[in-house]
């Protein structure tokens, strides 16, 4: 790798070798001695993110643009291998144009090589790049999102003692979205609706069972959203029940039972908000003599709540267009990137709303042939690579630029 110029590409083949699964002190390395190789100085942040910045000579006179994504994956840990794409490989990336990319070319397989270290090498790419002529570019690289996110949490002020050390205007959040420009993700969250009813013998017609009080909660969980309305770019929110257990003797009525739910909710839903309702909705589906019970699993760090920004946003409007254009310099198929549209798993994005927030980056969570991410078979495509170090130069220059934008914007 020329220390010339920034090759997102090499940097890549790196990471992938770069084993972060179990820890990403080597591959915060990596990216900290890369920023200093370019002459840029970085800091170590509470929670070991990864800071660094450019700031322009009218830092007030534009927004500050923070460029995101996550060090660490998850395991096992699958080598990096370079080569020809596979059948099950070459998607809907390539052009029709024969004289262009035919979607047999270059890959990058193993374990981050889409989630996320193909995003991470495209935003170095572009922040390496960027001189901003108005307001300031921040980098921060997070440790721990495949987990708990105790490092966006700290560096967002979400966590007890801590501050916000970002006050961006605008993000852009790295992942692997095959170049399309993600406005909006849903939340996640995850609960517990436990029931308390009275042991008693099962001859007798005495004690008040928790477990056929489940059916009335179970119902309660099922009809939940009945009547809600679905969100614009989200569509409705769900609610799983996941996990169920009570009960501890075969002859026993028994007290105690157990209802785990995963929740994916959509704006402007919180997760209070979400276990406040439905312990309502339990509480009045259920038999009076069996106390109800609804919480939120213990976490360090917040759920990720879901976030949407407006899709006519100026930010998502540059980075569509720069993938747009960035894609049709190294010949994919015209409908490949560039498209608006939401996100399907949640993020630490969820952290920078309500600033206007989207989700970019090369490679796909899952393709026709079955998972990507967090699969035996992650891979990104070389020249995708290449579309959204581009794209996210382009956009840093059109936001950042004498003619960029001059305010964050709203988010919806």
């Amino acid at each position: 790798m020329s220390e010339a110029a920034f090759d997102s590409v090499s940097f890549l083949e790196q990471a992938v070798r770069t084993p972060s699964h179990q820890s990403v002190d080597e591959m915060r390395d990596l990216a900290v001695e890369t920023l200093d190789r370019f002459g840029i100085e970085s800091e170590v942040a509470a929670g070991g993110c990864v800071l660094a910045e450019k700031r322009s000579d009218a830092p007030d006179d534009g927004p500050h643009l923070v460029l995101n994504t996550h060090l660490d994956t998850v395991t096992p840990h699958v080598p990096f291998d370079r080569g020809d794409a596979r059948e099950d490989e070459r998607g809907d990336s390539a052009s029709t144009d024969p004289a262009s990319n035919d979607g047999s070319g270059d890959v990058i397989r193993g374990r981050g090589a889409c989630d996320a270290k193909g995003p991470l090498a495209a935003l170095l790419s572009g922040f390496l790049a960027a001189e901003p002529d108005c307001g300031r570019l921040t980098l921060a690289l997070t440790p721990d999102e495949e987990s708990l996110s105790l490092g966006a949490a700290a560096l967002t002020g979400r966590s007890p003692g801590t501050e916000d050390r970002l006050d961006g205007d605008l993000f852009l959040v790295g992942e692997p979205t095959g170049l399309d420009v993600c406005t909006a993700a849903k939340g996640r969250f995850q609960g517990t609706v436990e029931l308390s009813g009275t042991a008693a013998h099962a001859a007798e017609f005495a004690g008040a069972n928790a477990v056929a009080a489940a059916e009335g909660a179970l119902a309660a969980i099922r009809t939940f959203d009945d009547g809600a309305d679905g969100h614009p770019q989200l569509g409705p929110p769900k609610l799983t029940p996941t996990v169920i257990g009570g009960g501890g003797a075969t002859n026993q009525v028994p007290a105690d039972c157990e209802i785990t739910v995963d929740r994916r909710s959509v704006p402007p839903e919180t997760a209070e908000g979400f276990r406040s309702s439905l312990a309502d909705a339990v509480r009045e589906s259920t038999p009076n003599d069996v106390g109800v019970a609804v919480a939120l699993t213990d976490r360090e760090s917040p759920f990720f709540e879901a976030f949407s920004t407006d899709p006519d946003h100026e930010l998502v409007e540059a980075v569509a267009s720069a993938a747009r254009t960035a894609g049709e310099s190294v010949g994919l198929s015209a409908d490949r990137g560039g498209t608006a549209r939401p996100f399907g798993a949640a993020t630490e994005a969820s952290y920078f709303a309500p600033a206007p927030t989207v989700v970019f980056g090369p490679g796909d969570l899952a393709d026709d042939a079955g998972a990507v991410a967090h699969a035996e078979r992650e891979y990104v495509r070389v020249s995708e690579v290449e579309a959204a170090a581009e794209t996210v130069e382009r956009s840093i220059a059109a936001l950042l630029g004498d003619t960029g934008t001059t305010a964050g914007g709203d988010a919806v």
